[in-house]
């Protein structure tokens, strides 16, 4: 038998086919349930392997995963339900995305997912009324800084992240799904305009825009930490909603080229169904599977070079350079240290 990988190729591996855990030892388990703790991916790979024969103390980690995942969804829903009591009054829209969109809706990307923040989208002319509603309700500002604050409302596409006190979770406030800084420039107008309400007056983005927001989250915003469970969400995306229409809507929000790639990678890592021209490689795909898989048996970031090319190219998409070197002036002397 030839050697285990012990990268995040292993844990792409076994969210692809979960038959293939069967002849993992005890070493490949740890590096996989270590790798999958630290893409926040494990409540996803315990629902995969849910019916599969495997070792009894693996069992009771999946099992404690899954329960886990179970309380992270509750705790989400609720907090959705006290952002839509809040805007109530105010009568803003509640459009919820990523993780807390999939859970709500009841899509497959949703099943095990790990969710953090309460990220939700609200329209620009609205901002200003739903941050007053929120510092209404309890919520407070995380960042003190001045210059953060300044940062975020004239230049990112959210509000400065909020907590709230009581309950300890926060929440980001979207007016669109890139910065404003950024070369991309989704329509933020047509993805309000056509979300969709799935109950008690939450709403989500379109099946196509999600798909085009979960591409715009990793290619054109961020430097891919946390990469292997967005694009898993864009596997799970694509396998529910399938491909028909995402060309015309990616091209429209300026995502083409990152909706290809997702679609092209997640199919070279999960197996993912796309149409012939997304099921072969090209150009720097090869460098961003290095990127995706940058982990070592102990779930350790590995490729420090590469990640810290990706860590510059993150900022250099969000904003013309001499902003940028201005900005990572500023962050840096203020103590900032890259991940």
């Amino acid at each position: 038998m030839g050697r285990i990988v012990s990268d995040g190729l292993l844990l792409a591996g076994a969210l692809r086919d979960p038959m293939s855990t069967t002849i993992l030892d005890s070493k490949d388990w740890n590096a996989l349930l270590a790798i999958a703790r630290a893409e926040q991916l494990i409540g996803s790979l315990a629902w995969r392997l849910h019916g599969v024969e495997v070792p009894v103390p693996v069992t009771r980690i999946l099992e404690d995963a899954r329960r886990s995942a179970e309380q992270c969804r509750v705790a989400a829903l609720w907090e959705a339900e006290m952002t839509r009591r809040a805007f109530g009054a105010a009568d803003i829209p509640v459009i919820l995305l990523k993780g807390t969109a999939f859970v709500a809706a009841g899509l497959a990307a949703g099943v095990g997912r790990s969710i953090g923040d309460l990220d939700i989208l609200v329209p620009h002319e609205r901002i200003d009324a739903a941050e007053a509603a929120l510092l209404a309700a309890g919520w407070e500002w995380v960042k003190s800084d001045a210059y953060d604050d300044v940062y975020y409302r004239r230049w990112m596409h959210e509000l400065p992240p909020l907590i709230h006190r009581e309950r300890d979770r926060m929440i980001d406030v979207h007016h669109t799904i890139l910065p404003l800084t950024a070369r991309v420039r989704p329509n933020a107008a047509a993805l309000i305009a056509d979300s969709v309400e799935f109950g008690s007056g939450l709403r989500m983005l379109s099946p196509q825009d999600v798909m085009c927001h979960a591409a715009a989250h990793l290619f054109a915003d961020g430097d891919l930490a946390g990469g292997l469970r967005n694009l898993w969400d864009m596997h799970c995306l694509l396998d529910e909603f399938g491909s028909e229409g995402l060309v015309t809507r990616a091209d429209l929000h300026g995502l083409g080229s990152a909706v290809a790639r997702a679609a092209r990678l997640s199919h070279a890592l999960y197996g993912t169904q796309v149409p012939e021209g997304w099921q072969r490689l090209r150009g720097a795909d090869p460098l961003y599977l290095r990127r995706l898989t940058a982990r070592d048996g102990w779930g350790r970031p590995t490729r420090r070079l590469t990640r810290f090319g990706f860590y510059v190219r993150s900022h250099a998409i969000r904003m013309p350079p001499t902003m940028l070197l201005r900005h990572l002036w500023t962050k840096w002397r203020k103590g900032h240290v890259p991940r």
